[in-house]
């Protein structure tokens, strides 16, 4: 397994970095993740992905990590000495479209030690759909992370890497047979009673307890953000204020409101059930980090006996940097125990450990702990 990093952000230096990780002669695919401030349009990038030779895979996302540093310029390539077994998923907007028959042989039926690496354009309309047909086909029994591709602009683009180009509106699947541990932990509690979702529309909130969603928000939140919720500075207090969904294990799956619509409804990052049941949470910097290095210890947990860890892979929130600023480095220090680690600041997050639910998540940190050859 070979890491490298290009901080340039340059067209040139994306196109080198690919280049240099391909001509090593062990590397048999190449997994690629870009901060979404680099010099990458479409026109150019498209005919350079379609001269790499080996297989690649990857996405544009908010911001990379690279040991305890984050960064929205530049890029990371994994190298994988060990193939994967790749899945492209298209039109998951469409609902016309099935998914199933697309993901079918997802998971080769003579995979060990399989981990599923997925990167899905984060403002694709089935990612919930997608999971659910994920866990419907294969359960729980293989590991999976990955995360939500695209940009803070909030306009959906092309956002996802192939050898054939740029994709929106898709999904990529990557079966690896690498060993690993995963670990997933979010650290925000609840400040409000259950609220019922009496109406909703894929990822946006109408009303709650048959009230306008905002409405119920406000007076929840404003007294104890101290501020207003306006339309304008939406983001500035509900990055502080997320919601939950509250499962049967009393966990809580978080969700990230993102925009106030001119309605008065509330659009989250990733799908909200009609008839949920969601509560207000709030975290603070040492709520966060403290669950960040859980989720490390839990991918520890679950790390297989008799293979040994080369390097951890990191899936966090963009939204918990926005809400940390600079105390995001701390939740990367908290994480970083000496092996290499990379990742991506992603637009949701997505994570099983071969037991737990396979979730969409907001707002959460996830750690896999690989080992590979």
């Amino acid at each position: 397994m070979i890491i490298e990093v290009d901080r340039s952000g340059t067209f040139e230096g994306f196109r080198d970095l690919l280049q240099r990780v391909a001509a090593h002669p062990e590397v048999s695919t190449l997994i690629v993740l870009a901060g979404d401030d680099s010099d990458l349009a479409p026109e150019l990038i498209t005919p350079m992905l379609r001269t790499i030779t080996k297989p690649l895979y990857g996405g544009v996302f908010p911001q990379l990590a690279a040991g305890c540093e984050h960064f929205t310029r530049g890029a990371i390539v994994i190298g994988s000495r060990r193939p994967a077994h790749a899945t492209v998923v298209h039109d998951l907007s469409d609902a016309s479209v099935p998914i199933a028959p697309q993901i079918a042989n997802a998971i080769a039926p003579d995979a060990t030690n399989a981990l599923m690496l997925l990167f899905v354009d984060g403002f694709a309309k089935r990612i919930a759909a997608l999971i659910r047909a994920l866990f419907e086909e294969f359960g729980v029994e293989n590991n999976y992370i990955g995360g939500g591709a695209g940009s803070l602009s909030m306009r959906q683009q092309p956002c996802l890497f192939t050898n054939d180009g740029m994709l929106q509106d898709a999904a990529i699947l990557l079966q690896l047979d690498w060993p690993s541990g995963v670990g997933v932990s979010h650290g925000w509690e609840a400040i409000s009673e259950p609220l019922n979702v009496t109406s909703a529309h894929h990822t946006t909130i109408k009303t709650l307890n048959y009230e306008p969603a905002i409405d119920v928000y406000r007076r929840i939140v404003e007294p104890v953000a101290g501020q207003p919720v306006v339309a304008d500075a939406f983001f500035d207090v509900a990055k502080g204020h997320p919601f939950g969904i509250r499962r049967l294990d009393s966990d809580v799956i978080v969700r990230d409101p993102l925009v106030l619509t001119p309605e008065g409804d509330i659009v989250c990052i990733g799908e909200v059930p009609e008839g949920a049941f969601v509560q207000i949470l709030r975290g603070d910097a040492e709520s966060l980090i403290s669950a960040a290095r859980r989720a490390s210890e839990l991918a520890q947990q679950s790390f297989p006996d008799g293979h040994t860890p080369r390097f951890r892979f990191v899936i966090d929130c963009i939204s918990r940097s926005l809400f940390l600023g600079t105390d995001f480095q701390r939740e990367l220090a908290a994480i970083d125990d000496g092996l290499p680690m990379v990742g991506a600041l992603t637009l949701g997050e997505i994570a099983n450990s071969g037991r737990d639910f396979l979730e969409f998540y907001n707002k959460t940190a996830v750690v896999g702990l690989i080992a590979t050859s």
